[in-house]
């Protein structure tokens, strides 16, 4: 068992690890920024002096070459290269690796990092850095600092002499010595010789046991400016600031196990099952006092439902703060040049669901960077900027976290996928012809699907995105892939906030109640007498619902658990009643039909039994308000066994072909506006995200783009008029097609919107037809993926 002064020190150690990562890649973009310099010395240079009170030799020697490299660049004689973050990098990580095996055996292990001491050894030497003059400032600091360094070194050597005794009693002893000297007279001290700029005389004048105070001071002031970094979302500052006063922030927050959040979070669970038995019950009885002590009840245990839920959540950044470190080691592998840009980093989720989605961010990271951003040289002929871009942006949306992560890349060469899926035999050439080009991206979750030339060290085995679809849909997630080829990927992933307690929906199914996660429903339709004999269709064999011009394919319930055999078309036509659950699964919707839908209700997930884990069609159970057992639904099973979607994700019921065939019948669906120039356009509707109005004077300008403020965001405006400004109405306002490319809002200005028709789809080619007539008028096609690239 380690000590807890041990488990302290680790604690505080992969936080300070943490922060360097981050600091060090801050301070290679931004040599020059001394006070973040201090910080990571301080950091470093309280690790060392831990260690070597704790009697860990070899982690005392790794930091004590680093730190020699950081005064040198703390001094100014040398200045920060790639090179030099590279190997402080290497250093962070051996410490990283060190502490591990402290943790896991008690001991630093068996290597010797001969290789890092010996480049960090180089590298202070200068050999490959430009030298650069010394601030007497600076310097007078460094020497204070490196002198209580050397003294440290000296206590820490004179500790280590007594290694065959328990560490427990050298600790007590060291501590008994230190609490001789009051903290406040070495932290004096030592302001004042830097004040004074005499290093000498500090040297002289701190005693051994005075140097242990002195470095339990900077420890403590560290650590206090950490939590009030974390609070505050600023870095350490430097300077004489790092001696500053305590922070009440440290009296304010608690360190508590992850066990006891995870039985603080069984119990509560427990407790929402007893008050949904509590408020049925009273419910059944005529009890004014009963009826009032359980709508107490009910408040009582959502408002301490709701807590309990916030002490486990966590900003997402707390998985994100890795991957800049991850982006820029896969860029130096790879011979790219690639920065990071992150948005909604404080955007917050469970904990377990945090640690889930760890692993495939950075599998979809590590992709981007190999497969997707090319190499400076490719992307100046492609006209793009030598520097390529991935973007990491959260934000809350339907009860649900969205992740997005994007790069403005070479993209998913669709007829590579194809090509490969057929060398690989996963599908056949007939297949691969049919199949829709979203269809075909999805390609790549399969396990063992790599279209990469070899395989490296970086990728080209197949198993990136297979773990991050599995890891994914383990949580409840989903995960759709858009890309352009030239333009860039971009991958979003929904997952639900918590797992514990989720809002579903009631249904009944053969006398049988069934839970269905209302973070996978769209929408309710009931169909009554002669709509519910007439308005299912069959379409090859599938029944279907036609809702709002799309087709809704339709399952049965019943039929997918094996209540009954499948209906005949007779007996489906002689239903009087018809209560359709519409819901998604992955980028497809369909109906599920039931016998009856009762309410909405936060139910308890509780687990399967491992005897059931093979059951695709349930994600687990939980116990009702009158104690049954109810079994809750997997939506996505639901759809791949009844093949509204395949193994991999790509739509099945209603293939590519009957897709053209009933769009031929049923013609394309055109907006068509007045742009005010003395023409008329149309644009599918099936690319218009959302029709807007707007207030002529809310528009605003950055340069000579016009934009506006569009749900939080900056969306830039095009408009389609040709001849100039579109004139606002008689009350002020414009209207607005906004299209969504997939990273962005774009806002179409179109002038007046006059209608929506169909047409018939007869040789129609999005890519060669300028003008057609529609409704009787020549009419210009307008395509809003052109219009919004002059945004």
């Amino acid at each position: 068992m380690l000590d807890d002064i041990v488990k302290e020190f680790l604690v505080e150690s992969y936080e300070n690890l943490d922060q360097l990562d981050r600091d060090l890649m801050a301070l290679e973009d931004a040599p020059d920024d001394r006070n973040r310099l201090s910080s990571i010395f301080r950091t470093i240079h309280t690790i060392k002096g831990t260690s070597g009170f704790l009697a860990f030799p070899k982690l005392e020697h790794v930091t004590h070459v680093g730190e020699n490299l950081l005064v040198r660049l703390r001094d100014g004689a040398l200045r920060l290269n790639g090179e030099m973050t590279t190997g402080l990098l290497a250093m962070v990580d051996a410490v990283r690796s060190i502490l591990g095996q402290i943790n896991s055996t008690g001991s630093e292990g068996e290597e010797a990092y001969e290789d890092l001491v010996a480049l960090l050894e180089r590298l202070k030497s200068g050999e490959s850095a430009p030298s650069v003059p010394v601030a007497t400032e600076d310097k007078a600091e460094a020497e204070v600092i490196t002198a209580i360094a050397e003294l440290s070194s000296e206590v820490a050597t004179a500790i280590q002499e007594s290694s065959t005794k328990p560490k427990k009693q050298r600790a007590s002893r060291s501590k008994s010595k230190s609490a001789n000297v009051p903290e406040e007279n070495v932290s004096s001290a030592v302001n004042e010789s830097t004040l004074n700029n005499v290093p000498a005389a500090t040297s002289n004048a701190i005693a051994p046991n005075k140097e242990l105070a002195a470095s339990k001071q900077v420890a403590n002031t560290t650590t206090t400016q950490k939590k009030e970094a974390r609070t505050s979302g600023e870095g350490v500052s430097g300077g004489s600031e790092a001696t500053g006063s305590g922070s009440p922030v440290t009296e304010t927050s608690v360190r508590i196990d992850v066990h006891l959040l995870d039985k603080l979070m069984n119990l509560v669970g427990e407790l929402v099952l007893a008050r949904n038995q509590i408020m049925q019950f009273s419910q059944s009885h005529e009890d004014p006092a009963m009826l009032a002590a359980s709508q107490r009840l009910n408040l009582i245990t959502t408002e301490l439902q709701e807590g309990v839920i916030k002490t486990r959540m966590q900003p997402i950044s707390n998985a994100w703060n890795k991957l800049p470190r991850v982006v820029r080691d896969l860029s130096v592998s790879c011979g790219k040049q690639v920065q990071v840009k992150m948005e909604g980093a404080e955007t917050e989720l469970d904990k377990t669901i945090l640690e889930a989605i760890k692993d495939p961010l950075t599998h979809i990271v590590r992709n981007s960077v190999d497969h997707g951003i090319e190499t400076s040289e490719v992307r100046r002929k492609a006209g793009k900027p030598a520097e390529g871009t991935l973007w990491l942006r959260a934000y809350h949306e339907g009860g649900q976290v969205n992740i997005e992560i994007s790069d403005d890349g070479a993209g998913i060469n669709v007829d590579r996928v194809r090509q490969k899926a057929i060398e690989k035999g996963m599908i056949t050439a007939e297949q691969a012809a049919a199949m829709l080009d979203r269809d075909a991206i999805q390609l790549i979750l399969l396990p063992g699907f790599s279209t990469a030339a070899a395989v490296t060290n970086v990728s080209g085995r197949g198993v990136g995105m297979d773990v991050v679809k599995t890891n994914v849909e383990k949580i409840g997630g989903t995960l759709d892939i858009n890309s352009t080829m030239g333009r860039g990927t971009t991958l979003r992933i929904k997952i639900p906030l918590t797992l514990a307690i989720v809002p579903a929906l009631i249904v009944t199914c053969e006398e049988d109640r069934y839970c269905i996660p209302q973070v996978s429903l769209l929408e309710l339709v009931r169909l009554e007498g002669d709509r519910a004999k007439n308005d299912i269709e069959l379409m090859h064999s599938v029944p279907v619902y036609r809702l709002r011009g799309q087709l809704l394919p339709l399952v049965f319930l019943d039929e997918e658990l094996k209540l009954r055999p499948h209906r005949t078309d007779a007996e489906r036509r002689s239903v009087d009643v018809i209560n359709i659950v519409v819901l998604q699964a992955e980028d497809r919707q369909f109906g599920l039909v039931v016998n009856q839908i009762n309410d909405t209700q936060e139910i308890v997930v509780k687990p399967l039994g491992v005897h059931l884990k093979g059951l695709a069609t349930y994600a687990g159970s939980t116990i009702m308000g009158d104690g049954t057992v109810s079994l809750i639904l997997d939506v996505l099973g639901i759809a791949q066994q009844s093949h509204i979607l395949n193994a991999h994700g790509t739509r099945s019921v209603i293939d590519d072909l009957q897709g053209k065939s009933e769009s031929c019948r049923m013609g394309i669906s055109w907006l068509i506006v007045d742009p005010q120039d003395g023409t008329r356009a149309a644009i599918p509707l099936s690319s218009v995200a959302r029709l807007e109005e707007i207030r002529s004077d809310s528009i605003e300008r950055t340069g000579h783009q016009q934009v506006v403020q569009y749900r939080g965001q900056i969306m830039p405006l095009v408009s389609l008029n040709d001849m100039g400004q579109v004139e606002p109405d008689e009350h002020g306002s414009l209207s607005l097609v906004v299209f969504n490319d997939g990273r962005r809002n774009v806002g179409i200005v179109v002038g007046r919107i006059v209608d929506i028709v169909n047409e018939p789809d007869q040789a129609f080619s999005d890519e060669t037809c300028e003008t057609r007539i529609i409704a009787g008028r020549v009419t210009r096609i307008v395509h809003l993926e052109q219009v919004a690239m002059n945004a």
